[in-house]
Formats: structure tokens, sequence, C-alpha cells
């Protein structure tokens, strides 16, 4: 089946009434409960749209769904594998945003040491964290969205290096265009959340 991921933005003092170890599971009942109306079509969500709760949690927290991701972290992943082809190829600047934006969020770096959970916030006991794909703060969800607004209008200098050295038919993220799409969808869950003063979580179910 693989490893899912589902990308949430939440309200940082919201969940900071609870105990620290507590937190995460604040978010996942808030997220499963029947009043959220989250739970009650058929139809899934629009790629590309936001997924907002009703209830007594309806301005705490809310869902992104990515496009052409089915909900799988395998897009996520190999955006960063096709990133480490093309890397050397690119000018330093966007080298430098790239690699921040996607080591910020999903890719472990050259030294496979990159930590994708800001301290200090949800504990860390492996008994209560289990899941815990993905957890910024909102002082570096600012800092990654503003990455990502230093990024966007300089990527499509990356559109040759990429077509040329990490193109993929038939595999995940095989073109300069989906790769840029999904960077885009995490602008915006960025954006928002920063715009927000929200942080942002990635779970996996």
């Amino acid at each position: 089946m693989g490893l899912d991921i589902t990308v949430l933005i939440a309200d940082w003092s919201w969940l900071a009434r609870a105990p620290r170890e507590e937190r995460l599971e604040r978010l996942r009942d808030a997220w499963y409960a029947d009043e959220t109306g989250l739970w009650d079509g058929d139809a899934p969500t629009p790629e590309g749209e936001w997924e907002w709760p009703q209830g007594p949690h309806a301005g705490s927290f809310a869902l992104y769904e990515f496009r052409r991701t089915l909900g799988s972290f395998k897009p996520h992943f190999w955006a960063g594998e096709r990133w480490e082809a093309v890397r050397d190829h690119v000018g330093p600047p966007l080298r430098a945003a790239t690699d921040a934006l996607l080591e910020g969020l999903v890719r472990c770096g050259p030294d496979g040491e990159a930590d994708h959970v800001d301290p200090g916030f949800f504990s860390d006991d492996p008994r209560v964290s289990h899941g815990l794909l993905l957890a910024r703060s909102p002082e570096r969800v600012r800092e990654l969205s503003a990455t990502w607004e230093r990024l966007r209008p300089r990527i499509e200098a990356m559109r040759e290096p990429f077509t040329r050295h990490a193109g993929a038919p038939g595999g995940w993220i095989c073109d300069f265009d989906e790769f840029t799409d999904l960077l885009a969808d995490w602008g915006r869950v960025l954006a928002e959340a920063a715009r927000r003063g929200w942080g942002v979580v990635g779970l996996k179910e």
C-alpha cells in the first residue's frame, strides 16, 4: 500500500490548550469527529482544494487535497529524488531556495538528517507521536512560505535541466510540470497557514 500523508493546517494556540502529550490526539479527534462534516459525502474533495470542517472546531484546522497524489507520500518522496538528480545543474540561488523548501517539508537532504518535526510543541514520545511526519510551527511556516515566494518567479529556469536530467515518463513526478505543481500546492498550504498564523502538520494514518 505504501506510506500515505494527510496535510493539515492548524491553529497552534488551540492545540496548545492541551498538554503537550495530548495535542496530536486533540487534532486527530477533531478531524475524525462526525460533526465536522468531513466524512459525510461519498464524493472526494476536488484536488487542489481545501476541506474546512464544520462544528465546534470549524476555525481551528483545515485539510488540503494535493493534486495527483491520491493521498500518497510517494509523489512527495519522488519530488525529492527528482530534485536530487537536477540540483547540481542549476545555479546556486535556485539550488539553495529549492533545497530549503524541500528539506523543510519532505526531503531528507544529502546527509539524510533533515528533521521535519519542529521540537518542543508535540510530544516526542513514540507512543503518542506515531504517524507524525511533519510539524512546522507558525514561525517556521512563515520562513518556508517566504522561501517559496522567492523561488516561485525563478522556478521556470529549472525546466530545461529538469527535463534533461530528471524526467521519468510513467513514474511519480514524471516531468517538470508535475514537479512544479506539487511545489505550488505546498506553497498554497504554507501561504494559507502563514496568513492565519497557524502551523502545518503532516500525518500518516
